[in-house]
C-alpha cells in the first residue's frame, strides 16, 4: 500500500456537488492507493502508521490530539509514466481487490480511536485542501 499524506488545515471530497466527506481545522488528507499483493495485514500496518505519524503541529500526532483524518482512495498511485507520455495502471489493484483494502485502514483507523472522513471509492472526486507547511510525505507498507 501506498499512501500521500498532508498535514491540512480543513479539507473535504465532493461528488456531484455533495459533500461525502469533510474535517475542519488541523488533521491530515490521506490518498491510498493499492497494489495486487496488498492485504489486510498491511491495511492495519499503513492505518497504525497514520495514526501514530508525528508530523501535526510540535512534532505531535493525530493519536495525540485527535486530529481527524480525510481518506480518500487513489489508484494513481500507482501509476507509471516511466516510458512514453501516458502513465500505465498495472501496478493498481482493481476495485474488488483495492475497495475493501482502502475500507479496511478506515476501519483500523476508527479502531484505533480516530475521527475518518472518506471521499467515495470510484467516483470522480474533487478534493479540496489547504496544505499545512506545506507539509506532504509518502508512506508505504
Amino acid at each position: 500500500m501506498r499512501a500521500v499524506v498532508q498535514r491540512v488545515d480543513g479539507a473535504k471530497v465532493v461528488v456531484a456537488g455533495e459533500t461525502v466527506g469533510e474535517i475542519t481545522g488541523e488533521g491530515l488528507c490521506v490518498l491510498v492507493g493499492v497494489t495486487h499483493d496488498d492485504t489486510p495485514e498491511k491495511a492495519d500496518r499503513l492505518a497504525r502508521k497514520l495514526w501514530g505519524l508525528r508530523i501535526l503541529e510540535d512534532e505531535r500526532s493525530c493519536s495525540d490530539t485527535g486530529a481527524p483524518l480525510l481518506v480518500v482512495s487513489q489508484f494513481t498511485l500507482y501509476g507509471d509514466a516511466r516510458k512514453g507520455r501516458r502513465p500505465t495502471w498495472q501496478a493498481a489493484a482493481p476495485g474488488p481487490v483495492a475497495e475493501p483494502l482502502v475500507e479496511e485502514v478506515c476501519a483500523r483507523l476508527r479502531a484505533l480511536g480516530a475521527r475518518v472522513e472518506t471521499g467515495r471509492f470510484g467516483a470522480k472526486m474533487e478534493v479540496s485542501l489547504t496544505n499545512d507547511g506545506p507539509f506532504t510525505v509518502l508512506l508505504e507498507v
